[in-house]
């Protein structure tokens, strides 16, 4: 059980017992949807790393977030973004890879990402530098499913409310 309850009545409000970003509660929570490729009408997974589609580019006049440093919500530079995944589907960027200084590398929705390209920065508000490392991350490394697309994004969106402890509290 990843909640406790507050009270002792049916229906009471639970709190988070372990990591709530990784367990899937609250405002992290993913639906358990099917742990298989998205595919295009050709049959092709949806989602793939630009460096592996040598028919796809991105728009010049667009900013390239190749190279760019990744900064999280604490003002903690975590890495560099190495690539970025397309949605063959609906053309556009739907994620990047950062390939943390740390070692390894993650997933970050582009929806989590402001790109600051004067600065040559993305910020991510949402989490913080610590809590790259604990990305969910898909098995294969240039696929990705879509029970593991839910869980990436659910990690980032729980971050706006357990990444810091004063963020579960009212903003009043």
């Amino acid at each position: 059980m990843t909640l406790r309850p507050t009270h002792g009545h049916p229906g009471a409000p639970g709190l988070p017992t372990g990591n709530p970003m990784k367990d899937g509660v609250g405002a992290a929570a993913w639906a358990d949807r099917a742990d298989r490729y998205d595919l295009t009408a050709d049959g092709r997974p949806r989602m793939q790393p630009l460096s592996g589609l040598p028919e796809f580019h991105l728009d010049p006049k667009d900013p390239d977030p190749r190279g760019m440093t990744v900064v999280a919500g604490d003002g903690v530079a975590v890495g560099k973004v190495s690539d970025v995944w397309i949605d063959l589907a609906e053309p556009q960027v739907r994620y990047l890879t950062v390939t943390l200084d740390g070692g390894g590398t993650t997933l970050l929705p582009m929806g989590f990402a402001k790109i600051r390209r004067a600065a040559g920065q993305i910020h991510v508000k949402s989490i913080f530098g610590h809590h790259f490392a604990d990305v969910p991350q898909p098995r294969v490394p240039d696929r990705i499913t879509i029970l593991e697309e839910d869980r990436v994004v659910a990690y980032y969106a729980g971050g706006y409310r357990f990444a810091e402890p004063s963020r579960n509290e009212p903003l009043y």
